[in-house]
């Protein structure tokens, strides 16, 4: 994503927050007393600590019952978060850790709070074919690979009637043409569009305005988490915000969805 300047609270700090944590809590969490650890489970899942819920809902996806994530889903950039204390009471309970290579706390996170939880980098990416490969990897390394396969079964049947529902939409049967947000591609291609350009993480510079203006796209698919504004002010192209982290319910389908819905919308007014 974009550049990412990230302040982090002192070792002391926190590691005298997580000792008073402990303390509280007659020194284990509820979580860390229903499993034994990375590769003993006794409840046959693992405890999941995601940075945010884009991780989260993969791991969820994935077969994870047991998933809790750090950064509040309201934040808008993730990479911002600043962790705290009490974030450090989940990690040190976790199985696995789950961060993007765009969040450089999460190895401080899990290195504070002593965790000896495996720390697991994640693809995020909702093309669909990257998605379903992210979900089936952490399937097997959960050890719930059926459930993973499921998922991707169900969502492959989702994903196409979506495609194919934007495409009834196609003003005049034709195929959109639409410039993307380096991370809202995926969009693009589940609408079945043709892309023309894109832009970012960095901001937009006049001269990429003017290049990507002149190929004259009916739709601009922007990301909502790193948008600064109306891209192509003067090019007549509509700008469609697209969501890429999933809600509290780490429904990761449900990102597709909305995603189409917005596009639907945009394409029947053109």
């Amino acid at each position: 994503m974009a550049r990412i300047h990230v302040s982090f609270l002192s070792a002391v700090a926190l590691t005298t927050g997580l000792s008073l944590l402990s303390a509280c809590s007659g020194g284990g969490s509820t979580d860390d007393s229903a499993h034994t650890g990375s590769h003993g489970k006794k409840h046959g899942g693992p405890v999941v600590v995601a940075t945010t819920t884009w991780e989260a809902a993969f791991a969820h996806a994935a077969g994870a019952q047991d998933v809790k994530v750090i950064v509040p889903s309201t934040v808008q950039h993730a990479p911002d978060y600043e962790p705290k204390p009490s974030d450090l009471a989940v990690v040190a309970g976790a199985d696995y850790v789950l961060y993007a290579s765009f969040e450089p706390f999460a190895g401080k996170i899990k290195q504070a709070a002593g965790s000896k939880a495996e720390l697991v980098e994640v693809n995020l990416d909702n093309t669909a074919d990257k998605a379903t490969a992210q979900v089936a990897e952490l399937g097997t390394k959960f050890g719930t690979q059926k459930t993973a396969a499921a998922w991707t079964k169900t969502f492959r049947a989702e994903y196409g009637k979506l495609s194919a529902e934007v495409k009834k939409a196609w003003p005049g049967g034709r195929r959109p043409t639409v410039v993307a947000q380096t991370f809202s591609t995926w969009a693009a291609q589940l609408a079945g569009a043709d892309l023309l350009g894109t832009y970012g993480p960095d901001p937009v510079t006049p001269g990429q305005v003017s290049k990507l203006s002149a190929k004259k796209p009916s739709l601009v698919l922007d990301n909502v988490h790193m948008s600064t504004g109306t891209v192509l002010p003067d090019s007549g192209a509509k700008q469609v915000e697209i969501v890429n982290y999933p809600g509290k319910d780490l429904d990761l389908l449900k990102v597709y969805r909305e995603a189409a819905a917005a596009i639907e919308r945009s394409l029947s007014t053109s």
